[in-house]
């Protein structure tokens, strides 16, 4: 339900530039010393995660807005959504007067309905999925008059997301690569085209979730699994669009696929070094350069991290398991026998490593041991990961037989 199936030009993303000028965050472009040392290129990060409603989406929904006519206005739209395009389309359909219907999968959490809602957008639950939700914005906007806000397949929210690129090359005119996250498709298709009309050779490198690789295969021809739990849901898409399959493919867009735990340490990197909140998504381009530096090394690479919507509780777990890989936290199993002592002993040898424990837990049924022995877990935190390799070294030395826990 496109408006029209062609792909905007240079001409069409510096219009929309001039469009939403001043009603979204002209958001900075910086350097990131600590990152680019890791990956050994230089690295820069465009912080669309500061937008009010933290993401890009806005840029592409309000392009679209601000072209329909009085009497579209009037009809209000409505777009299927449970993330930042629900967010965008109903934020700028509030400031501009426009009435806004969302459908959101009825499982949508309570928070980002009633965030939605805020915005003063009607919402309606429809299905288990997204696909669902689609299905019932296509059903309604037919029935009832309303013009459709397609997250990605639209020339005119693709032209709005591409205004992200005028404001990297702007900022930094000699970057080399741009590594975009990709979902349905419509950042990368906009960035690809206004880079490669400023600068024709620099290197155009999609990020898709390797659960997730649609577009890879829209554009290859090839068949992946496609499925299953990512922290990037929000580029985790079954069904790309078919406008910005085809201006992938004709910009020759490379697509990368990122596993899971690159866009952990991704997360919990950009948390820990820039001190910013970034959802998975958002994090994948830099989860690209983590997982493939050396063909990265000695280059100027831009990208972008598109949104910060992240679950607090998810954010918690990411942070810990960034830990755990470091070395910094441990769960450790510690074969004792189950006589009087025996935990101060193990407690001992924690105290002289300067390892804090955080905490302790007796397993004296489930074992494989003798009746008279005991499994004590201990999850512990040290200051870096040699204090942890100490604190192993002195229970093995003391006698006790231990075993270490692995998210891999």
């Amino acid at each position: 339900m496109t408006q029209a199936k062609q792909a905007p030009t240079i001409d069409d993303i510096r219009a929309a530039a001039q469009r939403i000028q001043g009603a979204v965050i002209h958001t900075p472009t910086l350097m990131s010393r600590t990152i680019s040392d890791i990956v050994g290129a230089e690295v820069w990060l465009k912080f669309e995660n500061l937008q009010f409603t933290g993401a890009y989406k806005e840029r592409g929904a309000l392009n679209k807005l601000l072209q329909l006519t009085d009497e579209e206005r009037a009809r209000g739209v409505i777009a299927a959504s449970a993330g930042n395009h629900a967010q965008a389309v109903a934020y700028h359909g509030k400031r501009l007067g426009i009435p806004v219907t969302i459908v959101m999968p009825a499982p949508t959490p309570t928070v980002k309905v009633v965030q939605t809602e805020s915005h003063g957008a009607r919402v309606v639950l429809e299905g288990g999925m997204f696909d669902d939700a689609h299905d019932k914005a296509c059903e309604l906007a037919l029935e009832q008059g309303y013009v459709f806000v397609h997250p990605f397949d639209d020339w005119q929210v693709i032209a709005g997301q591409g205004t992200v690129a005028l404001e990297m090359l702007e900022a930094v005119p000699d970057l080399d690569v741009l590594c975009i996250p990709i979902g349905g498709g419509g950042l990368m298709s906009g960035v690809g085209i206004a880079a490669r009309a400023i600068k024709p050779d620099i290197e155009l490198i999609g990020v898709e979730a390797e659960l997730y690789p649609s577009m890879k295969c829209a554009i290859e021809g090839c068949h992946l699994p496609l499925g299953g739990d990512t922290l990037a849901e929000g580029i985790a898409v079954k069904q790309p669009g078919q406008l910005t399959s085809a201006i992938l493919k004709d910009l020759k867009v490379e697509v990368r696929l990122v596993a899971e735990r690159d866009i952990e340490r991704a997360v919990a990197m950009l948390a820990s070094i820039e001190k910013s909140v970034v959802e998975g998504a958002g994090a994948a381009g830099l989860a690209a350069m983590l997982g493939d530096p050396k063909s990265f090394a000695g280059r100027k690479v831009g990208t972008v991290l598109c949104g910060g919507n992240i679950d607090t509780h998810l954010l918690a777990n990411v942070l810990v398991r960034d830990l755990v890989r470091s070395g910094r936290i441990s769960r450790l199993r510690i074969a004792a026998q189950d006589r009087p002592g025996a935990l101060a002993a193990i407690t001992h040898q924690f105290e002289a490593a300067g390892v804090n424990i955080i905490e302790i837990n007796h397993s004296r049924i489930f074992t494989r041991l003798p009746a008279k022995d005991t499994v004590i877990e201990v999850e512990s935190e040290a200051r870096d990961p040699q204090a942890m390799e100490d604190v192993i070294a002195r229970l093995e030395s003391a006698g006790f037989h231990v075993e270490r826990a692995s998210l891999d």
